[in-house]
């Protein structure tokens, strides 16, 4: 069973104020077909450690460990990271220009599994799963993200994982800017993607209404760069009810 563990991580990023430390320690063990949610107001840290994982040249790392079965994930270049199985949902996905989604597609399973899909078989796969997505075949010949709506963009990154398949995958904040139509659709792709190949799922969100359909194993709160409190499904029903006005309060200023 593949495993991804983060231990002490403490990662900054640059501001014109100076370096800042954004997360202070945390640590994280997730397995193959796990769910987990991550939750916490915003400046958390949060997308932080989805950009982290992916290896955004950002982020600098000042100690702690990533690792993906025992191989240091911090020593990967980001292809590198997404060959062995590592895939990010950014939370805004960004656009390029002359360059159709087919291509796209097709380039980046070629570059993932090192070497390009059957012909037939893909294009069964591509329009099977953009089907289940409910996006017009038109979409396959439209320029990546290019002037699509928060939803399309949303549904783009999760025909990316479904045709992927990694072995886990990092969705920063997917449910922003849907509507209720869109969620659910998105959040079946996700479940798709997990039955299928027994994905593991580290889901960041600030709001409880997504994981009425993708349901967590485990959620765990950010708070201040690390995490103040983990446990089952029924944490974020409380996060619900509560907010994260308790945290907040007993966490110390940066």
């Amino acid at each position: 069973m593949a495993v991804l563990e983060i231990r002490d991580l403490h990662v900054s990023v640059e501001t014109d104020q100076g370096t800042k430390p954004i997360l202070k320690g945390v640590d994280l063990t997730i397995r193959e077909g796990e769910t987990h949610a991550i939750m916490g107001p915003n400046g958390s840290g949060k997308s932080t450690l989805a950009y982290t994982i992916a290896g955004h040249p950002k982020y600098t790392v000042e100690s702690g460990t990533i690792t993906l079965d025992g191989e240091d994930v911090l020593a990967m270049s980001v292809d590198e990271r997404a060959r062995a199985g590592l895939f990010l949902a950014m939370q805004y996905p960004v656009e390029i220009p002359g360059v159709t989604v087919t291509n796209f597609l097709r380039t980046a399973k070629t570059a993932v599994d090192g070497e390009a899909p059957a012909v037939r078989s893909w294009i069964k796969d591509v329009r099977e799963s953009m089907s289940n997505l409910r996006m017009d075949s038109s979409f396959a010949e439209r320029n990546v993200n290019e002037g699509f709506s928060g939803g399309e963009k949303k549904r783009h990154e999760i025909l990316q994982l479904e045709l992927l398949k990694p072995t886990f995958a990092v969705l920063d904040e997917t449910d922003s800017g849907l509507d209720v139509d869109a969620l659910k659709i998105v959040s079946e792709g996700v479940n798709r993607a997990k039955e299928n190949t027994g994905l593991g799922v580290l889901l960041i969100t600030h709001y409880t209404r997504i994981l009425r359909y993708i349901k967590p194993d485990f959620v765990h709160v950010f708070v201040a760069g690390k995490v103040a409190e983990q446990g089952g499904p029924e944490l974020a029903d409380r996060l619900e009810d509560e907010g994260y006005d308790r945290y907040l309060s007993d966490a110390p200023v940066a």
